[in-house]
């Protein structure tokens, strides 16, 4: 029998990325009595863009700040009541971690860090706060587990770690400090490793943004090698409904993997979303098509990834309620609308 947590007062980090605002979105919609503090530090991967829907509601307060930043993080928990982190904040593109680990290692891992010990701090040592009355959440990745074969077995929570980039590897080490601040000092954390997330708002330098970017722009659509990556694709707002759940009635300690049982190799997933380009816009679908091009995989590319979401099922009751049609269609739908695309002639 899990304790039903109920969060008041929730700090969101990073909650101007694709991911954190979608999160906040849900949670304004969904609960009247929320109040969300926003830490973004407001880099190329999160937009002031992402959050103007929400600015004028008054259970939303936005901080500008680096979550390195350990006084003013101190200063947010104490000030504004937090009673619940939920932790986004993250560098989580590869090819850039390949380029550039360093930014990587800071937010990811010694980000990461600063949080929990501001919450330990204000909480436990000041607050004498404990498991009934707060709560740390960290978000994570399936990519710590490494990469599997075509025929290997999805990825449970009991996977051992093995992270291919450095991006996953710092990834991981954020997972591991998150659980050592658990057992060491009673810090009440849940985590989850979610699948390929998708939706709204996402920055365009992830993969399904770069499609429709190309299509709509009549640009090259780059493919690494073959196409024959294979990924488990997750609508963003039944990943936010998952978090949700695990902060409310997840085991402390515990983490859970977040995945829909949606496999798709790159190439498959290109030619569905250019589908519904030419469904919506009236493009012929051919002229879509003929913007695929094979580009050079990148090093250490991870062939598959997939996730076993069971845990999530059986002791959360958790369900995908997005297959990968609706929301791939409720995604392309967003971005001509943000784009302000009209129907070709």
């Amino acid at each position: 029998m899990f304790m039903i947590y109920q969060p008041k007062r929730i700090v969101v980090t990073g909650g101007a990325g694709f991911i954190g605002s979608n999160y906040i979105q849900y949670m304004l919609d969904n609960y009247a009595d929320i109040h969300i503090t926003n830490i973004d530090k407001i880099t190329y991967a999160g937009s002031l863009d992402n959050v103007a829907r929400f600015t004028h509601d008054k259970r939303y307060l936005f901080f500008q700040t680096d979550i390195g930043s350990s006084a003013e993080i101190e200063t947010i928990l104490r000030t504004n009541n937090i009673d619940t982190i939920v932790h986004f904040a993250a560098e989580s593109h590869v090819d850039r971690s390949i380029a550039n680990p360093d930014a990587f290692i800071r937010t990811n891992m010694v980000g990461t860090y600063v949080l929990l010990e501001a919450a330990r701090k204000v909480w436990l040592q000041e607050s004498h706060r404990n498991k009934l009355n707060c709560r740390f959440h960290h978000v994570s990745t399936d990519e710590v587990y490494g990469s599997l074969s075509k025929t290997d077995p999805p990825f449970t929570e009991q996977t051992p770690y093995a992270p291919k980039s450095p991006y996953s590897a710092s990834k991981a080490a954020s997972d591991h400090l998150v659980s050592a601040y658990y057992n060491t000092y009673g810090l009440p954390v849940t985590l989850s490793n979610c699948s390929n997330n998708y939706g709204p708002s996402q920055h365009q330098e992830k993969l399904i943004p770069t499609i429709i970017a190309s299509c709509l722009t009549f640009k090259s659509i780059p493919i690494y090698s073959d196409g024959s990556n294979i990924r488990d694709w997750l609508y963003v707002e039944d990943h936010c409904r998952g978090i949700d759940l695990i902060i409310h009635r997840g085991e402390l300690g515990e983490n859970y993997n977040i995945g829909a049982d949606t496999e798709y190799n790159n190439l498959a997933l290109t030619h569905i979303i250019c589908e519904m380009m030419a469904e919506q816009t009236g493009q012929t679908l051919a002229a879509y098509l003929d913007l695929i091009s094979f580009v050079k995989d990148r090093p250490g590319h991870d062939f598959r990834y997939a996730i076993d979401a069971k845990k999530m099922q059986q002791q959360l009751g958790w369900q995908p309620l997005h297959d990968i049609k609706q929301g791939l269609r409720k995604t392309v739908t967003w971005y001509l609308a943000h784009h302000q695309v009209k129907a070709f002639a």
